[in-house]
């Protein structure tokens, strides 16, 4: 079901990130700057999860309490080249789901795509890569629900040689990926080189209020 034209998801995950410059046009590095932290295998979790499984519902919000994210989520599918489409550029606060994916909390790998920055000031998902283990991201469903779901760890992926299959591949638990951009930055082509990955499994659900 998620694994449909496995390189153009690939490259259109985050094809149309560009990098945060001052006025004149020069780039500040924020976005090039990934900590030690970020490895380059995928993160397991610390312990097999036991959430059960949330029923099917579309995600309408992102809520990052540590970094202080609260972003609405938009649904995102493929765009006529193929690609997985992205968020509008140029609103910085929002993020998107693929709709090829699950929904979040349900059994299997949930995937949410939000920009790093542009030339106009960082983005929804500009902090991901400072995540660590044990933080806490909040997916608001349009059931009212709540997906909670603990961080397992955050990865750096040259976009050359994207995972498709681990990062967008089903796992047998409810699971989540948050996929943004970063590393090196290529001016001719105006992209990043590689892939920031947050990895995380549903901890809990909390019902409609």
């Amino acid at each position: 079901m998620v694994i449909i034209g496995v390189a153009l998801i690939a490259a259109g995950a985050t094809a149309m990130l560009r990098p945060l410059a001052d006025g004149g046009g020069t780039l500040t590095g924020g976005a090039m700057e990934i900590p030690a932290s970020a490895g380059t295998s995928a993160p397991q979790p610390a312990t097999a999860p036991t959430a059960a499984p949330m029923a099917p519902s579309t995600p309408v919000r992102i809520e990052i309490p540590v970094l202080h994210v609260s972003a609405p989520v938009i649904r995102l599918g493929l765009s006529t080249d193929g690609s997985v489409q992205v968020p509008p550029l140029a609103n910085h606060n929002l993020a998107g789901w693929y709709d090829r994916s699950i929904t979040p909390g349900q059994d299997g790998s949930s995937v949410i795509l939000g920009h790093v920055d542009s030339f106009t000031g960082i983005s929804v998902f500009f902090y991901i890569k400072t995540l660590r283990p044990g933080n806490e991201i909040e997916v608001i469903r349009a059931d009212g629900s709540t997906a909670i779901f603990t961080v397992d760890g955050v990865q750096k992926v040259i976009k050359a040689t994207f995972p498709t299959s681990v990062i967008y591949g089903n796992v047998s638990y409810p699971s989540l990926r948050l996929i943004t951009c970063g590393g090196p930055f290529d001016s001719t082509t105006g992209q990043y080189l590689d892939n920031i990955v947050v990895y995380a499994h549903l901890a809990r659900a909390r019902a409609p209020e």
